[in-house]
């Protein structure tokens, strides 16, 4: 797991990593959460048991279409949150209200896979969550299809953004894929990673 001042050096910059290195997580889900799902819902086969496919951290910058200047600033911090190259988002369509044309900047993305998925979620239970404001646990509330979806309203919870330099408070959704379909599986598979569901021990 990278610490402060560590493995994002620049941007989309790609950290060394010695050989054989395996996020604890990833060990984790191997050696602790498959067999203890395998368990729990009966599965026959490893092959039945639901993994954690990808992370999209989505920051949405409305106020880009006022200030070109914060889309380049949400999407280097977005780098250095996730340890990946953020890529902008544009909108879709024409939207005079807003005075927003269809193709201009509206936000920026990332989608993480494997061990780069594995090490933003460590730092996300271990780091960012924690350092919330009268942090209670966070809703228990599935999408119907096995994916979980979690509002942080402030960037300056991840360690690698410091707050002496930020120019704006800007939220973010991360949204967790996991390979079932079913909630109960995905809850509990999410749940043994260390997400703080609020309900968690009301479910068990």
């Amino acid at each position: 797991m990278a610490k402060k001042g560590e493995g994002v050096k620049d941007a989309g910059a790609q950290a060394a990593v010695p050989k054989g290195y395996i996020p604890a997580l990833k060990k984790k889900y191997t050696e602790e959460i498959a067999p203890a799902l395998m368990k729990e819902f009966g599965f026959k086969n490893v092959m039945q048991v639901p993994r954690l496919e990808k992370i999209i951290v989505n920051q949405g910058v409305g106020s880009a279409v006022a200030d070109k200047k914060l889309i380049e600033i949400a999407q280097n911090e977005l780098t250095t949150i996730t340890g990946q190259k953020a890529i902008q988002t544009f909108s879709k369509k024409d939207i005079s209200n807003f005075k927003l044309r269809k193709g201009m900047p509206i936000g920026t993305k990332v989608t993480l896979r494997r061990d780069k998925m594995y090490e933003f979620l460590d730092r996300l239970v271990a780091i960012a969550l924690p350092r919330i404001r009268d942090f209670q646990g966070i809703n228990d509330k599935l999408d119907g299809r096995g994916n979980y979806s979690l509002g942080i309203r402030e960037q300056i919870i991840f360690p690698e953004i410091d707050i002496d330099k930020i120019t704006k408070i800007m939220g973010m959704e991360i949204t967790f894929v996991t390979s079932t379909e079913k909630d109960e599986e995905a809850y509990a598979l999410l749940r043994g990673f260390g997400l703080p569901f609020k309900n968690a021990k009301k479910n068990e």
